[in-house]
């Protein structure tokens, strides 16, 4: 077996923000911030995000540095000892699932690179933005797409930790800020972009006495952080004891969450200003953002930009979907990184084929991983480290590298409010057709 690789203590943050930051950060977060009660909606989502989200990463960090390997090896070996049956077939779940996610995901990664190539070739500004996006999705156009997109990420992932991973997160993460912000300032000077700053902060405080605010501000804090049993705990399993856990789950959301600030910022603004729909969830990139630009001076500039910086922060969360199951096949089998990230690449894109074919496919996978087979996986890891490892191995873990150590109360929180709270959200999940 080879010797593990570690992350720097920078690259481990770098590349949790990158797992963090994603699509849902894009297209979801800036229309809930205005549709339940602009900076109201704040206050449950910061409730959330930093209370459980970072009690959950927490989890699963120290989870796979516990076991230094990822969850199907912590889960395999806790399970074994307790001589439970089918411990090995229950280890793998959250890899599947994470499998299963990334599959879905670079289909829409897909769809990124093809208007990324539709705007640097200048081809964008002649297509009718309103149609063409509904005659590319569901048609075996969007294959070859896929497919670059998979291999982008397979490329990233066979170089390593260290030299891929890492390296990769090191430049794309502080160049996605960088972009994020130049965007925002543009937004800001359009016309009439105040109105989207207003949809965005002014608080109408009548929407926290409705239970579906709530219910918005839990599901978009519990995935935003990526927590899914799976993707950070192999993350946490590539560092070493003086890592401060805490510090560093709190970093993640705190960066996670400014860079869906600054991308509210991004849209709203330019929304409003053309008078365009501020719900249109996934057509915002793929229609209203392209229109946008076609109608402002240095729009043909702007858009190249922008859809870089979603290309960014989608590679950046699908390097961690891949890495997760490749590690766990690694585990598994003794199969070199090389061979068991290009055998779960190839097996991945043969697998979408179906949801690229099909939008309903699509949807219905879709639906399937994360309303219920994400939650249930990161579920299944708390509830291995808490109950079954116990509470004083798994407190002990987490406040090693820790500057300030936390006491017997955050595991009984962690027992108890984390776990109930997500099962919650796989009842709500399944209750409002998806809450994340």
């Amino acid at each position: 077996m080879m010797k593990r690789e570690k992350f720097s203590k920078v690259g481990f943050v770098l590349s949790c923000i990158g797992a963090a930051i994603g699509l849902g950060n894009i297209w979801m977060f800036p229309y809930r911030l205005g549709q339940y009660g602009g900076a109201a909606f704040l206050i449950p989502y910061f409730l959330f995000v930093f209370g459980l989200g970072t009690i959950g990463l927490m989890l699963e960090f120290s989870f796979g540095r516990k076991f230094k390997g990822g969850s199907s090896t912590g889960i395999s070996k806790i399970l074994k000892e307790k001589n439970v049956k089918l411990h090995g077939l229950i280890s793998i779940i959250p890899a599947i699932g994470l499998m299963g996610v990334f599959m879905f995901y670079n289909v829409v990664v897909g769809w990124i690179l093809k208007y990324f190539n539709l705007s640097i070739t200048g081809e964008i500004n002649k297509i009718n933005t309103a149609s063409y996006f509904d005659s590319f999705i569901g048609t075996p156009h969007t294959l070859i797409f896929n497919f670059i997109a998979i291999m982008i990420t397979l490329l990233i992932v066979f170089l390593g930790v260290t030299k891929g991973i890492e390296k990769i997160n090191k430049i794309i993460m502080p160049g996605l800020f960088v972009i994020f912000i130049i965007l925002a300032i543009r937004s800001l000077t359009l016309p009439n972009a105040m109105e989207g700053v207003k949809y965005l902060l002014r608080p109408d405080f009548s929407f926290l006495l409705k239970p579906e605010t709530w219910v918005m501000a839990l599901g978009q804090a519990f995935f935003t952080v990526s927590l899914n049993g799976c993707g950070m705990v192999v993350y946490g399993s590539y560092i070493g004891d003086d890592f401060d856990i805490p510090k560093s789950a709190f970093s993640t959301a705190i960066l996670d969450t400014l860079a869906a600030l600054l991308v509210s910022f991004v849209i709203m603004p330019a929304v409003f200003s053309f008078g365009l729909n501020p719900q249109a969830g996934p057509p915002l990139l793929f229609i209203t953002m392209p229109t946008i630009f076609k109608s402002i001076p240095g729009g043909s500039v702007l858009i190249v930009v922008f859809f870089l910086s979603i290309l960014f922060a989608a590679i950046s969360s699908s390097i961690n979907m891949l890495e997760g199951p490749v590690e766990a096949l690694m585990q598994k089998t003794n199969l070199s990184r090389g061979k068991a990230s290009v055998l779960l690449s190839l097996s991945s894109f043969i697998l979408s084929i179906p949801l690229n074919l099909s939008m309903d496919n699509f949807s219905n996978f879709t639906d399937l991983m994360t309303i219920i087979v994400s939650p249930l996986a990161a579920l299944l890891v708390a509830i291995i480290f808490l109950f079954v490892l116990g509470e004083d191995k798994a407190l002990e873990e987490i406040n090693l590298g820790s500057k300030f150590n936390l006491s017997n109360k955050f595991i009984l929180v962690s027992k108890y409010l984390f776990t109930i709270t997500t099962i919650c959200v796989i009842v709500l999940g399944v209750a409002y057709g998806g809450i994340g």
